[in-house]
């Protein structure tokens, strides 16, 4: 069954390349609207520090809050070891 998406677009579109980079994302919580998880959810991760990252429902800054997501999945350590896939940024010409 397909997740309930985000209602703001920046999240959801960051929240789509987590899934792509392989977190599980669930929806539901005490105060956030979900949470993302690491696939590799190790202890030479960071000791499980960012391994659990909350996806807020309505942050004060919406493009800010998906790019601070973004950043986790991209620094994962063990992703970057495995070679994580990291797309390059679009050029418009």
């Amino acid at each position: 069954m397909a997740r309930t998406p985000h209602p703001k677009k920046d999240i959801e579109m960051a929240l789509r390349y987590a899934e792509w980079q392989g977190w599980r994302v669930e929806v539901g919580g005490s105060h956030a609207w979900g949470k993302i998880y690491c696939p590799y959810n190790s202890e030479v991760c960071r000791c499980g520090e960012f391994c659990i990252t909350s996806v807020w429902s309505t942050p004060k800054n919406p493009l800010q809050h998906a790019r601070a997501l973004c950043r986790v999945v991209d620094n994962c350590t063990l992703n970057q070891l495995r070679g994580g896939k990291v797309p390059q940024p679009r050029r418009e010409s």
